[in-house]
C-alpha cells in the first residue's frame, strides 16, 4: 500500500474505515440497550467529513470528478450512504438505523481500502468518452440513487426481522401518522356507538418507523434512478451516437429500476406494506450488489473499471 504520510486521500479513507468500524459495536450496543447515542451520529458525521475532505482533495489533484476507478466510486457511494443515514436518522433518531445502515458505507471503504489492487487505488485520466460535463450529472446521480436504494432496502431488511413473532398490520399509509388506526381504537370499548370520533396521538411501532422511512428514502432513490437513466441516455447519444446500446451495466441498471418500480407498484396501487414490500427491496438489494460490484469486478461493457479480467 502507498505510503500513506505522502498520500493523504487513502489515509482520509482509512480514517473513515476506522470511524466506521468503530460506530458498529456502538450501534448495536445502543440497539440493544433501546436507546439513542448521539456519539453514533457524530462519529457517522465525522466519517461523511472524511469522505467529502478525501474526495474534494483527489478532485483537486486530478482535476477532474473523482469516478475515474472504482476506488474513488465505492468512496463516493460510502460517502452517499452515510449522508443517507445522517439525513434518515434527523427524522427518526433511532439505533436501529445506524445499526442497519453503517454495514453498507463500512463494507464499501474497507473492500475500496483493503482489496483492491494499487493501481486501482491510484488516480488516473479520464478515456475521452468521459471527459464531458454530463460526468459529474450523470454519475453523481447514480451513485446517489443506489446510495439511497441501499439504505433504504437495508431498512426495508430489517423490518422482516423487526418482531418476527407477530403478524404486522400497517392501518396507517405509508407516509402517513397512523390516524386510521388511531380514530379506530378511539371508538372501541362499550360506549363506542355513543362517543364521538376522536383522533388520539399516538407513536409508531418501530416496524411502522422503519417501514415508512425504507419507503420514502427508496422513493427519492428511485427518482434519482430514474434521473440518472435519462441522463445517461443523452450522453451515450453524444458520445457513441445510440440512445442504448444494451451495455451489461445499463441492462442491469434498467432491471433495477424495474425492480423498484414494483416495489413502488405494490405500495402505491396494491397497498402493500410491510414484510411482503421489504421482500421486494430485499431482492432491489440483490441487483444493485450485481449491477454495481458484480459488473465492475468482472471488466465487461462499456461501463465497467475492470479488475478480475484486466491485464
Amino acid at each position: 500500500m502507498p505510503d500513506l504520510l505522502h498520500d493523504p486521500v487513502l489515509g482520509l479513507g482509512l480514517a473513515a474505515f476506522a470511524l466506521l468500524l468503530l460506530v458498529l459495536p456502538l450501534a448495536f450496543w445502543a440497539l440493544s440497550g433501546g436507546g439513542t447515542s448521539s456519539v453514533v451520529r457524530l462519529l457517522v458525521a465525522s466519517a461523511n467529513l472524511c469522505l467529502t475532505a478525501q474526495l474534494v482533495l483527489r478532485w483537486i489533484d486530478s482535476g477532474h470528478f473523482p469516478i475515474s476507478n472504482l476506488y474513488e466510486s465505492l468512496c463516493f457511494l460510502a460517502w452517499g450512504c452515510t449522508l443517507t443515514q445522517l439525513l434518515v436518522e434527523r427524522s427518526w433518531p433511532s439505533p436501529l438505523v445506524p445499526a442497519a445502515a453503517t454495514p453498507m458505507a463500512l463494507g464499501c471503504v474497507a473492500f475500496a481500502s483493503f482489496a483492491l489492487p494499487d493501481r486501482l487505488q491510484e488516480a488516473s485520466p479520464l478515456v475521452p468518452a468521459l471527459r464531458s460535463s454530463w460526468l459529474v450529472m450523470h454519475v453523481s446521480v447514480i451513485m446517489l440513487s443506489y446510495a439511497a436504494l441501499l439504505v433504504g432496502s437495508l431498512l426495508s431488511l430489517a423490518v422482516l426481522f423487526t418482531d418476527r413473532g407477530k403478524a404486522l398490520e400497517l392501518r396507517s399509509s405509508s407516509i402517513g401518522s397512523g390516524g386510521f388506526r388511531q380514530a379506530q381504537l378511539a371508538t372501541e370499548g362499550p360506549g363506542a356507538m355513543a362517543a364521538p370520533l376522536r383522533l388520539t396521538s399516538g407513536s409508531l411501532s418501530m416496524a411502522e418507523q422503519l417501514d415508512s422511512l425504507s419507503y420514502r428514502t427508496i422513493t427519492v432513490g428511485f427518482l434519482l434512478l430514474s434521473v440518472g437513466l435519462v441522463s445517461g441516455a443523452v450522453w451515450a447519444n453524444e458520445a457513441w451516437g445510440s440512445w442504448w446500446s444494451w451495455d451489461p451495466k445499463e441492462t442491469w441498471a434498467l432491471i433495477c429500476w424495474l425492480v423498484y418500480a414494483a416495489y413502488l407498484h405494490t405500495r402505491l396501487i396494491r397497498g402493500w406494506q410491510g414484510r411482503r414490500p421489504a421482500i421486494v427491496a430485499s431482492l432491489g438489494l440483490v441487483v444493485i450488489v450485481v449491477c454495481y460490484i458484480g459488473v465492475n469486478l468482472l471488466g465487461i461493457g462499456l461501463h465497467s473499471y475492470g479488475w478480475f479480467f484486466e491485464s
